[in-house]
């Protein structure tokens, strides 16, 4: 039987961000069996999701802060924490707890082995998002938007891309984790967008790369081609770009779960098609991630509004131009809002050292 700290550890884990819920089976404890010693358990039951020092921890827990520090270095590398790495000579790492997602699981991307993958996804089937705002929004590709497309600036990523700092790109870990349960994937793996604080975590830890703001465009345009669904952090200052595969990632295989797909994300969009224009070609029904195409009378595409997402993609590859991108009433928009549970504001990590 479990001890009793892993199940204080998954309490603790299910008040952040998407949660972290009991399942019948109890999964979830053998998750964070696998991940967490119960040394580390305890000590992530000191940890707050604001930054803190291994100094200021060990004096709240009267412990050695060498020995404190060498306990939360070790849980970094096992994904545990949010650090922040230092700046300059001579100053400390600092930690915050991090969520099972996006945090713990995200950050097993180069530890992913089968049988943690097979856990993983055992929970995922069982139903793991549980509270909380909807984690993201779906956009529509950029190659979808026309000169009549009115876009807000929170859904337009050329702009959203303009305004930061610092962007690193790395694999989706949704795809990592599918391919190690044996399970083939052929779309392309490093589309994972992630802008400042987490920028430097993904890069700091060795799970991404640098890149420029050209460089984000060319991964959104490559993403776009291979059928990849884009989707933000949903908050008014994303903090990062998905490029999602249908097949692969664990929020879109939930949204085919439902009965009214387009219902449950985040997005102002849908797609509808000119029956003039339409010649019937069926390119769209296979480029579609959510199934919500077919071929109505007269061999006509028609778009279920309901299950669409309003990401686009079948705009990109129709040869006829017969399908456009439409927002939705001005009573179904949903305006994002100022910050994310899922992941915090970058800007909130830099208050935490200034307080």
């Amino acid at each position: 039987m479990a001890s009793e700290i892993y199940y204080q550890l998954r309490e603790r884990i299910d008040q952040y961000s998407v949660g972290f819920a009991a399942t019948e089976s109890g999964i979830e404890i053998k998750i964070l069996e696998k991940l967490f010693t119960e040394e580390e358990a305890e000590m992530y039951l000191n940890l707050k999701l604001e930054l803190q020092s291994a100094e200021d921890i060990a004096k709240k827990i009267n412990s050695d802060p060498k020995v404190v520090e060498e306990l939360l270095q070790r849980m970094t590398e096992k994904g545990h924490t949010f650090p922040r790495f230092p700046k300059k000579e001579n100053e400390p790492f600092y930690y915050a707890a991090a969520p099972y997602a996006h945090g713990i699981l995200e950050h097993q991307l180069k530890r992913m082995n089968k049988e943690m993958a097979d856990i993983l996804e055992e929970y995922a089937q069982e139903g793991s998002v549980t509270r909380g705002p909807i984690p993201l929004r779906t956009i529509p590709v950029n190659a979808a938007i026309d000169n009549t497309t009115r876009v807000a600036p929170y859904d337009d990523v050329k702009k959203i891309i303009a305004r930061k700092d610092r962007i690193a790109v790395c694999d989706c870990v949704c795809s990592v984790w599918r391919q190690t349960r044996g399970e083939n994937c052929d779309q392309p793996l490093e589309v994972c967008i992630n802008f400042d604080f987490y920028a430097d975590y993904y890069v700091g830890r060795g799970m991404g790369r640098w890149i420029s703001k050209d460089e984000a465009l060319e991964v959104l345009d490559k993403s776009e081609k291979a059928g990849l669904v884009a989707q933000l952090t949903n908050s008014e200052d994303p903090e990062a770009i998905c490029n999602c595969c249908p097949d692969c990632c664990g929020m879109l295989r939930g949204y085919k779960k439902l009965t009214e797909m387009g219902m449950a994300p985040a997005t102002n969009y849908f797609s509808q098609v000119d029956s003039e224009l339409c010649s019937g070609c069926e390119t769209c029904i296979d480029r579609c991630p959510m199934d919500a195409i077919t071929m109505g009378q007269e061999d006509i595409a028609e778009i279920d509004q309901i299950s669409c997402i309003g990401c686009g993609l079948c705009i990109t590859t129709c040869s006829d131009q017969a399908i456009s991108l439409v927002q939705k009433p001005e009573d179904q928009i949903q305006v994002p809002p100022g910050g994310s549970d899922f992941m915090r504001p970058s800007v909130e990590f830099e208050n935490d050292l200034k307080q």
